[in-house]
């Protein structure tokens, strides 16, 4: 043991950090938090100043024991956690719990894992920042509180094991209220009219595309604008030409990064903060959690001198960015390289990727601004003054941070995609119109969020900080209250009118519109807690307070906040809200009333239950049972109609028998499906399910028999419930409804009966969290 104790977060930092350290410094991990609320109670003493009642997990006393052991023989312990507030949380339990003194105990940090930086830290070494351990507690214990008190209410008046949260439930609302936007919007038509002109000048002819100044709102206005075109003549007007500029982007605060690598990479916003973190840990950028666009002088010169020797001078402009959000608690650097000079860190390509993204954006903010000439060019016609042509193009000058990094936008944002370039045109050059087409357009509704867009708004918003964004999109996915996925979209007629020769040609095709990709769509389950939500809690779902909460945060860090008299003021108010809603409030279940059975004369309603969403023919006061059938995935509570509805009620059906069985048609809660003989057969999706042929049965039964066949490697006499399959990741042991993972020794062996019996008797085995039923 070393005369001193260095504690960090994570392996992965330890191990990095310690290349830096000499003999007289031993490197360990706490591997996060080393103690929590317990989970199975609130552990927050409401009547004594909301303290809260910590406690070492199970799975952490061990390490507890070491950690404790290791301080004890040090003669100083370094807290080595990330600075912000997670991390002097960490630090703080790790002092309490280890009984640390401020004698032998210092606080370093840094924000880069670079020997430089650890070496820095270790010099200058500061106390606790208590203030900022307060406000990691009071958001703890904020939301521990709703969630604890909250929660049970949305079981008891809507459906078990729902949960809500302070933030998570405010982000539902934000997609459930642009799902709204959607649902209202109807589209409207104009047409774009686009001509080809031919120009001659100088002798030579070449031809130029032009759009008309404004769009057309019908059929009838094209119509009546290309009846005036056999008699008009064009001329241009104008020609403008202007110099602009395009400014590069800051480098990466954590929410950008996010965006930039949903759109670029495709990737989540939790894979990108594991990406991030693992090259934080190994020391190849600088900490990933931030609202910083600030560099330090060391990160501007080295970026300078990369920029100088590989592009040349002209591209080098020094440039300090300033961070605009307010009350940013990680007043650190942006997100950078740690070394300019490494272009490549990591053998693992997507993580490579994101480096790569974080290089370009670093260095390219360091660059020179790009020079593009853009002209507009007006055309004219003197028997149709209402209308008139622009051609516009743009050139390029001089590159400057583009040639390293363009930014990409979201849905919502303007395209900024560059015209063509156009030919050097004289004002006096001849002009004669070759065609014109003029094309149906139809309005855009409002975007779906994606994980990229989703943060930008919660960061516009003040809702949530850095580190908040990536947990709270799982977890409003992880709780079914929103899905991310892609749907189809539909065909609509576009006319398109076709002028050439004085005449006009009018035809129709077909366009594929609505298609959605990785985008966030609200749950039934989440459009009804929501809707429970904005009617008993709005103050939990307001925008407005959930930033004000995220400000008082803020102001705890800052000291000018007492972080218990904070906790105070909330909780009055509402605890007395949940007894009262308790009390009073009706079950939720989000029904519709969709309209009336002509055969019976019952009610046709829609609604959620205990197992889903479904539709019910009936009412449970009449004498008859009610009739009930599960609401597929694709249809949704708030959208179904009374036709959709009804025809749920076909199922099941029987579309002939094979073996001498039926084959039956259904739908269950994951979807729809076969049934023969018992068994249970998944229908492909491209399937009409209302209208299955017997031989189409028949092949998906076969098909399932088949590859349930290969899946079986060997079966024992010994023991029918006990078998060798093979499954997405390899062979495994199956026993009733026990897996058990073969280890390496014996992949490649012809398994016996007895070599299963050992290897199930080992319990290192089982998949994790499962425990052995075998008796031996």
């Amino acid at each position: 043991m070393g005369k001193n104790l260095v504690i960090v977060e994570s392996p992965a930092k330890a191990k990095t950090i310690k290349k830096f350290l000499g003999k007289d410094f031993e490197v360990k991990s706490s591997y996060g938090h080393i103690r929590d609320l317990p989970k199975k109670k609130m552990s927050i003493d409401l009547e004594h100043g909301f303290e809260p009642i910590y406690e070492v997990s199970a799975d952490k006393k061990k390490l507890v024991a070491e950690l404790k052991k290791a301080g004890k023989e040090a003669d100083m312990v370094w807290l080595a956690s990330d600075e912000d507030r997670e991390g002097e949380a960490i630090a703080w339990h790790l002092k309490e719990t280890l009984k640390l003194t401020d004698k032998n105990t210092k606080r370093i940090v840094f924000h880069e894992i670079t020997k430089d930086a650890i070496l820095k830290a270790i010099e200058t070494p500061r106390n606790l920042n208590m203030n900022l351990t307060y406000a990691q507690q009071a958001r703890r214990i904020l939301d521990r509180i709703v969630g604890y008190e909250l929660s049970p209410l949305l079981w008891k008046k809507i459906l078990p094991n729902l949960s809500a949260g302070r933030v998570q439930s405010v982000t539902v609302r934000l997609i459930i209220e642009r799902e709204e936007e959607i649902e209202r919007f109807t589209a409207e038509s104009s047409f774009k009219v686009m001509a080809v002109f031919s120009v001659q000048q100088d002798n030579n002819t070449f031809e130029l595309p032009a759009e008309l100044s404004s769009r057309l709102p019908n059929e009838q206005a094209v119509e009546d604008f290309l009846a005036t075109l056999p008699a008009a003549s064009f001329t241009i007007e104008s020609i403008e030409t202007k110099l602009a500029k395009r400014t590069p982007a800051p480098p990466f605060t954590t929410s950008t990064l996010q965006q930039e690598a949903s759109r670029k990479l495709g990737l989540p916003v939790r894979r990108t903060m594991q990406l991030a973190q693992s090259l934080y840990e190994a020391g190849h950028i600088t900490y990933m959690r931030t609202d910083s666009v600030h560099l330090s002088n060391l990160a501007i010169n080295t970026a300078k001198q990369i920029i100088n020797e590989t592009y040349g001078e002209k591209y080098s402009k020094v440039r300090q960015y300033k961070t605009k959000s307010k009350g940013a608690q990680e007043a650190h650097e942006a997100i950078r390289p740690t070394f300019f000079k490494n272009t490549k860190v990591s053998d693992n390509a997507t993580e490579n990727k994101l480096y790569e993204l974080i290089w370009k954006r670093a260095l390219a903010s360091q660059m020179n601004d790009a020079e593009i000439e853009r002209t507009t060019i007006k055309i004219t016609t003197a028997n149709n003054k209402k209308y008139y042509f622009v051609a516009k193009g743009e050139v390029i000058k001089f590159d400057g941070f583009l040639k390293v990094y363009t930014e990409s936008k979201d849905d919502d944002q303007t395209d900024t995609g560059t015209d063509p370039v156009l030919p050097k045109i004289d004002k006096t050059a001849q002009l004669s119109l070759q065609n014109i087409s003029a094309e149906q357009r139809f309005t855009q509704h409002p975007p779906r969020y994606t994980e990229a867009s989703l943060v930008r708004k919660l960061e516009e918003l003040g809702i949530g900080r850095p580190s908040t964004y990536a947990p709270t999109i799982s977890t409003i996915q992880d709780r079914g209250y929103v899905v991310k996925e892609d749907r189809e979209g539909s065909q609509r007629p576009v006319v398109i009118y076709q002028w050439h020769d004085n005449t006009v040609k009018k035809t129709t095709k077909k366009e594929n519109y609505g298609a959605e990709k990785a985008k966030l769509f609200p749950t039934d389950k989440g459009i009804v807690v929501n809707k429970f939500l904005l009617q008993y809690f709005p103050d939990i779902v307001d925008y407005n307070f959930t930033a004000k909460v995220e400000k008082e945060f803020d102001l705890i860090a800052e000291g000018k906040t007492v972080w218990n008299k904070m906790i105070a003021d909330f909780y009055k108010p509402f605890h007395e809200k949940i007894v009262d809603t308790e009390k009073n409030a009706q079950r939720e279940t989000g029904e519709r009333l969709l309209g009336t059975d002509p055969k019976t004369g019952k009610p046709v309603s829609v609604r959620i239950g205990k197992y889903g969403p479904f539709v019910q023919i009936g009412d449970k006061d009449d004498d008859e049972k009610p009739r009930f059938a599960s609401l597929p995935k694709k249809y949704q509570i708030a959208t179904i109609t009374f036709e959709e509805a009804m025809e749920l009620f076909k199922l099941p059906y029987t579309v002939g028998e094979y073996e001498d069985k039926p084959v039956t048609v259904a739908v269950g809660r994951f979807g729809p499906y076969l049934k023969h003989d018992n068994k249970f057969y998944s229908l492909k999706k491209d399937m009409d399910l209302y209208s299955i042929k017997l031989e189409e049965a028949i092949v998906i039964i076969n098909e399932k028999r088949e590859a349930e066949k290969n899946k079986v490697v060997k079966t024992f006499p010994e023991d029918d419930s006990l078998s060798v399959l093979r499954g997405r990741y390899g062979i495994y042991i199956k026993k009733g409804k026990q897996n058990y993972k073969i280890p390496k020794e014996f992949k490649d062996k012809d398994l016996s009966y007895e070599d299963c019996l050992a290897i199930m008797d080992d319990p290192k085995n089982l998949p994790k969290g499962r425990k052995s039923s075998r008796k031996k």
